[in-house]
């Protein structure tokens, strides 16, 4: 098994593993999800590629409500402004 340099998370879009440096790190505030640039804000995060396609994938799925647990639902617009570099 090759040896990884750091922490491995998966993706909740693609399910696939990675390291932390390829994912993005994403928190609910206030019932939005953001992009935790950081990694330091508090709370339960949820790991995702910051492709369309992962997030296009872990909506489909409804993957955040589940990987937060949360059972409010959340705003994806934040994340989805970043992801895609759009702004509403």
């Amino acid at each position: 098994m090759a040896e990884t340099s750091g922490p491995v998370r998966t993706c909740v879009g693609c399910r696939k593993r990675a390291s932390v440096d390829d994912l993005l790190r994403v928190v609910v505030v206030a019932g939005d999800l953001v992009p935790d640039l950081r990694r330091r804000l508090p709370g339960r995060g949820a790991s995702l590629h910051p492709t369309a396609e992962c997030l296009r994938a872990a909506e489909r799925r409804r993957a955040f409500s589940r990987a937060l647990r949360t059972s409010a639902p959340v705003e994806v617009g934040p994340l989805r402004d970043h992801v895609l570099g759009t702004s509403s």
